[in-house]
């Protein structure tokens, strides 16, 4: 390609951070400027989408050139199949998290700038080919969330905040201690220092082996701490409950995801064998997180803590997904990373709209909502259906292929976190009962109490039908991971 698509992707948000920062006194233009400059971004990756080869397997749209010699660092993007569905989903949704705090009156400009810069820095995690490169970006995406939560979050938003900041800061200081280490080794075999993940990887096999399980370790740690992973979650509730509904949507739909890309693009590939060491660790974590998340999920009161909690279950089948070691389970890994940002976006701006039109998220207090907000309730019900892997919905098909792997991989030990299904269909058709139907509660604040704004309406609208459509045709996304994953497998001696 003669048009750098990885670049303008890059260069775009950058642009539109500044300029929507620099109109301070007009919150219409703020919002008008970020809302171009992340639609912007939205078309290229969908461009991406129709120009990306599907069969030809390896890095796509590479770029490529030397930043500081001396150490090998270059700025070396590229994409495949596992990283073009999320270079998509970041684009799509920032870009509906902007439509959706169209109401935001409150430092208008900053909100939306913050988030044009978070958007830099996902789409640079997933399309970086350089470790340097890679951490420069992890790092850049802590910045805008501490911001989001701590100046427009809830009444705890600066503990929220500051525990959020400490959790994946010490996670990233582990994960650099594992790339710097990668460094270092490969330069004594290859003779010159290199940060490419593509040299790296080639010389991963003639790392010694407990050169190997100790810096998987320190990487899985890093990356089990971003997904959340049981027993490193405690950030994620707190934090999801005091950020803004765009916070939460960016956060569980983005962020999560960069912890389990980590995995299966740096700690897998570069760590063949340390990763068949760790690998029963990761089953046994994979599983604590699927049913612990669940059963937390039973007891909450307050509706986004409910989905907060879910949200460690979903990535919890993601990493047992990656654990098989198989094809199957690792594509149906990547698709859940994927299905799991449409459907908690959808739950997340839900979790929103009832906080402002009722004026509270505590489940037992609401109920009758679906009377009063037909279009409301019809969105929520698909979130949580979808959620709870309702066939003909994107839930359904990767959940199954994880199941089916693990099975494949494990035998009867599936009977475990399967059980996990049964729980997230009472806990989901629960809250929806309670909150939805029977009659309108008199602690919901009726005055405010109704239906969907078109800025509301217009993003949820555009989740649903996506979460419809790659449910009922799922090989839209999984003809895109097949061929990149097998080259994972490849390297973990799978095939």
């Amino acid at each position: 390609m003669d048009i750098p698509i990885l670049s303008l992707l890059l260069l775009f948000p950058l642009i539109g951070a500044v300029v929507t920062f620099l109109m301070g006194k007009n919150p219409k233009m703020a919002k008008i400027s970020a809302l171009v400059f992340s639609a912007i971004p939205l078309v290229l990756s969908l461009f991406m989408l129709t120009e990306y080869v599907q069969t030809a397997g390896g890095y796509q749209f590479e770029e490529s050139f030397s930043w500081i010699e001396t150490l090998g660092i270059q700025y070396m993007l590229g994409v495949d199949g596992i990283s073009v569905p999320m270079v998509f989903l970041s684009t799509l949704l920032v870009f509906l998290a902007v439509i959706f705090s169209w109401d935001t009156d409150h430092r208008t400009h900053q909100y939306m700038a913050l988030l044009l810069v978070l958007e830099l820095g996902v789409l640079g995690v997933f399309m970086a080919l350089d470790y340097f490169l890679f951490y420069i970006f992890w790092e850049v995406v802590l910045i805008p969330m501490y911001f989001l939560i701590s100046v427009w979050g809830g009444p705890r938003r600066s503990y929220a905040a500051i525990k959020f900041f400490i959790y994946t800061h010490i996670a990233s200081l582990a994960m650099l201690l594992g790339i710097f280490a990668l460094y270092f080794e490969a330069e004594s075999i290859n003779g010159y220092y290199s940060f490419s993940m593509q040299e790296i990887n080639a010389v991963s096999p003639l790392f010694g082996l407990t050169f190997q399980i100790v810096v998987f370790g320190a990487l899985f740690f890093g990356f089990a701490v971003k997904m959340p992973s049981f027993p490193f979650h405690t950030w994620l509730p707190d934090a999801h409950v005091e950020a803004p509904t765009a916070g939460s949507v960016l956060l569980a739909g983005l962020l999560l995801k960069m912890g389990s890309y980590g995995i299966i693009r740096v700690a897998l590939p570069a760590l063949p064998d340390g990763a068949h060491e760790w690998q029963w660790v990761m089953v046994i974590l994979a599983i604590l997180s699927i049913v612990y998340g669940a059963i937390m999920c039973i007891g909450q009161k307050d509706l986004k803590k409910m989905v907060a909690y879910s949200s460690i279950s979903h990535m919890g089948i993601v990493m047992l997904g990656f654990a098989t070691f198989t094809e199957i389970g690792l594509a149906a890994g990547v698709f859940q990373m994927f299905s799991h940002g449409l459907i908690t976006a959808v739950l997340f701006m839900m979790c929103g709209v009832v906080q402002h039109k009722a004026g509270t998220r505590n489940i037992p207090r609401l109920g009758g909502l679906a009377a009063k907000m037909p279009f409301a309730a019809t969105f929520m019900m698909i979130g949580f259906l979808a959620s709870l892997g309702l066939p003909g919905m994107v839930g359904f098909v990767p959940e199954f292929s994880v199941f089916t792997a693990t099975f494949d991989a494990f035998g009867w030990l599936l009977l475990i976190p399967v059980c996990s299904v049964a729980l997230t269909a009472a806990y989901y058709i629960w809250a929806m009962q309670r909150t939805l139907f029977g009659p309108l509660t008199t602690q919901v604040d009726t005055e405010h109490l109704h239906d969907l704004y078109w800025f509301e309406t217009l993003p949820l609208a555009v989740l649903s039908g996506l979460i419809i459509l790659f449910g009922m045709f799922p090989a839209l996304v999984l003809d895109y991971i097949r061929p990149a994953v097998g080259t994972v497998l490849g390297l973990l001696g799978g095939i």
